[in-house]
């Protein structure tokens, strides 16, 4: 099939071909010609199978030439949402009327006042900000004529879901509807439900793919700790060129800034940076002018250099795919590559998704202490003085030594050098996440609802996890606290949470600070 097929005006095509589209992705042949006949769809997809053109191109045919706004498009980052509004300018280059406008968080609010009271056709938007300016009266929907939501599961994730819906009740119930999502959960399928009237759904399969001679570990750590653990692991591994991947630009620049005041050469690589500033960057970098990159995803598409022989997911990413595509920036070429992710806690449950995703699990690995680097930067220096040893040539220096310092011994000469190297060892700051045998769980279920009776042989009934294998259990009249041993947690999180206790959904998550003040 070609996009000549789908019933796609000449402007449109003319666009597609200058952004050098061939032929329709799977997502983009099913979707493209029932949005075009003015019908709702539900699509399940992944990151990178085409979604954007796929409700992007009836979208920008179905466009007027009303100035005002009559497409929405909700996404969960900043980033997506100058990725996605860039995307729909080239698919209306030749439909110059149309005015496409990105707004979110982290940009002048008064410069997006300035554009909507000028008037936009188009807004893709994070709902935070949108919710925002529909609640000052600066954005308007009641001539929205198709609304979509994209990446639906990541705004779920990220706590945007009763933003989401607060914008779909003021979006006319005669737009038509798109709804993206990698998956349907129990909540996303209420929000189509709820807001998406007789859908059509398609679903395109998991991508196969493979990650071939890449070592892969994780490390546990706090989020308030990923900077100090990040350094430690690039000076544990000690590697030629390593790419960091952050989930947000404003994360990048803080993360640089904390590496240059830490000594690290590096430089970042994000979605607001212009075309070629991304350019000069990249030729430093492949000049190896600096040795660790710091990028966001949608930054580092493209990015293709032989000798990255570590990526560091320093946020876990967003959608299983780009956790292949992140760590397939390693090797390159047949070579070998180490791949490491930090994870938090709370985040156990999203990795074991990305691990079922690409079929291997990741081993676990302790932080490098103080110690361990101190050892191998050792090791490295003795074996590079056996080496200048073994050259030879060693008798002007002998010579040297023995002048200025024949009343110390040798052993002692070598020793004060190698500490004038190495300089005095730092003392131990990094806490471990792995202290704790057992890992504190809040419950979104309490007195109200069961009694502690009742709570034990819900859990066990749902988990297999026996009332005197569980720590300490606070119970308060809305919600409770259950200490569980660290090696169950997992199976305590996917077989616990969001279930039904007498059909009330359950809520577990990791105690937060905030959350224990409450005990």
């Amino acid at each position: 099939m070609t996009f000549h097929e789908l019933q796609i005006s000449e402007p449109i095509l003319k666009a597609i071909d200058a952004m050098g589209f061939v032929e329709p992705s799977p997502i983009q042949r099913e979707a493209i010609p029932l949005l075009l006949q003015g019908e709702n769809v539900v699509g399940q997809a992944q990151t990178g199978t085409g979604k954007t053109a796929a409700f992007g191109i009836p979208m920008v045919e179905k466009i007027t030439q009303q100035r005002a706004p009559q497409g929405l498009i909700l996404v969960p980052t900043r980033e997506l949402a100058i990725q996605v509004s860039g995307e729909l300018q080239k698919m209306a280059q030749y439909k110059k009327w149309i005015v496409i406008l990105p707004i979110y968080g982290g940009q002048s609010i008064e410069r997006q006042i300035r554009s909507l009271s000028r008037g936009v056709h188009i807004v893709v938007g994070t709902p935070g900000r949108v919710l925002d300016h529909l609640e000052r009266g600066t954005l308007h929907l009641d001539g929205v004529t198709f609304c979509t939501l994209d990446e639906a599961d990541v705004m779920l994730d990220m706590g945007f879901i009763d933003d989401v819906r607060a914008i779909l009740t003021r979006v006319p119930d005669t737009a038509q509807k798109a709804l993206f999502s990698a998956t349907l959960s129990p909540e996303i399928k209420t929000l189509i439900e709820d807001f998406v009237q007789n859908p059509r759904f398609v679903t395109i399969p998991h991508r196969e793919l493979t990650v071939p001679n890449i070592s892969q570990f994780y490390y546990e750590v706090r989020e308030t700790e990923k900077p100090q653990a990040l350094t430690r692991i690039i000076d544990y591994y000690n590697p030629h060129q390593t790419v960091v991947f952050v989930n947000t630009k404003v994360r990048v620049e803080e993360l640089k800034e904390k590496l240059h005041a830490a000594g690290y050469e590096v430089e970042a690589l994000h979605g607001d940076m212009k075309q070629t500033q991304r350019e000069f960057v990249m030729k430093r970098f492949r000049a190896q002018h600096f040795d660790i990159l710091l990028a966001t995803d949608v930054a580092a598409r493209g990015l293709d250099i032989e000798n990255i022989d570590l990526v560091v997911n320093y946020d876990l990413p967003q959608d299983e795919e780009y956790y292949v595509h992140r760590i397939g920036r390693t090797a390159r070429a047949g070579r070998e590559g180490t791949a490491v992710t930090f994870v938090t806690l709370r985040e156990i449950k999203r990795l074991k998704e990305i691990e079922r995703y690409i079929k291997t699990k990741l081993q676990r690995r302790r932080l490098p202490t103080l110690q361990d680097i101190e050892k191998i930067q050792t090791q490295a220096i003795l074996d590079e003085i056996a080496s200048t040893i073994e050259e030879g040539g060693l008798e002007r220096y002998l010579d040297i030594l023995t002048e200025g310092l024949s009343h110390y011994d040798s052993v002692d000469i070598a020793a004060a050098l190698l500490k004038m190297v190495m300089g005095e060892p730092e003392q131990e700051s990094l806490s471990s996440e792995e202290e704790s045998p057992t890992v504190r769980l809040f419950l979104t279920i309490g007195r109200e609802s069961v009694d502690i009776k009742g709570l034990l042989a819900w859990i066990s009934e749902m988990t297999g996890i026996r009332s005197q294998e569980l720590g300490r259990i606070t119970m308060r009249e809305g919600f409770s606290f259950v200490d569980v041993p660290r090696e169950k947690l997992e199976n305590f999180l996917v077989r616990l949470d969001r279930q039904k206790y007498k059909g009330k959904t359950v809520r577990v998550e990791i105690a937060r600070e905030k959350n224990k003040s409450r005990e």
